[in-house]
């Protein structure tokens, strides 16, 4: 199947594939897991199954190092089953904003009513330090895209849901809050870039996340999202490159799946 059929079809294809491959018909729980969240995956709960992304509808291989190119379903303690998606499109690759949110689309119709979606991000406001996770409390959409067609009205007051980062909170007092800008990439942004960015509001900028948001939102699912700072924004410090966020993510890798593991517990 392609992404040219109708996505609400295409998702409920997908979620049918990981019923029938994992054996479980409802998972309660997704998460998407950006750079430095991967090892999150092995720790939150008991493996059931582990697809190749490509093998189920609408999914890809991953497109970029530092994903995983599967989907596992994992036991919790508490019985839940939670889907992990290691298959993130971006919107760079240029498979089109459908195929960038069908990992969510097909989360919904897993089952899932709570979406926990993960990246690596520059860090906007110096009071994040590198290799810190914060908890996004609202984004700024700067991709010129929606997920959503036509008159599609759909509200994003409270898009990173205030009950779910409470009980991250609950977690993990000293979680610190910020606002996330998606902007398209595939390049960094410029140091001019990041000083609007820091005008207009944004505290930590990457390219995932918000046009997911907005899916999971109009599916129905509560929404909690973090961020790893991986990196000073541009001109905040020296040149980036993508090999110092990975080596960032990995180094993070221990502490962010300590974190998510007593998070999810929680939700």
């Amino acid at each position: 199947m392609s992404m040219d059929q109708d996505p609400t079809t295409l998702a409920a294809a997908a979620a049918a594939a990981i019923a029938e491959r994992t054996g479980v018909e409802r998972h309660d729980i997704a998460l998407t897991l950006g750079s430095g969240w991967g090892r999150a995956a092995d720790v939150i709960g008991e493996t059931v199954a582990v697809i190749p992304a490509e093998e189920v509808p609408g999914f890809r291989a991953a497109g970029i190092p530092g994903h995983s190119g599967t989907l596992r379903s994992l036991r919790l303690a508490s019985g839940k089953h939670a889907l992990i998606i290691g298959a993130r499109t971006h919107l760079y690759e240029g498979h089109g904003v459908q195929a960038v949110v069908h990992g969510v689309r097909t989360a919904a119709a897993a089952g899932a009513g709570i979406m926990v979606l993960t990246n690596g991000a520059g860090g906007i406001d110096p009071a994040f330090a590198v290799g810190e996770a914060v908890l996004i409390n609202d984004h700024i959409n700067l991709t010129a895209v929606s997920p959503l067609v036509g008159a599609d009205f759909v509200d994003v007051t409270d898009l990173y849901a205030t009950r779910l980062r409470e009980l991250a909170r609950g977690a993990e007092p000293s979680l610190q809050e910020g606002v996330y800008v998606q902007l398209p990439g595939p390049h960094f942004e410029t140091p001019a870039e990041i000083r609007y960015l820091r005008a207009i509001g944004g505290q930590a900028v990457g390219m995932s996340t918000a046009l997911e948001a907005i899916a999971a939102r109009k599916a129905g699912m509560e929404v909690l999202g973090f961020t790893l700072i991986t990196n000073p924004a541009a001109g905040m410090a020296g040149a980036l490159n993508h090999e110092e966020v990975l080596e960032e993510g990995k180094a993070a890798e221990p502490r962010l799946a300590d974190l998510l593991t007593r998070v999810v517990a929680r939700l």
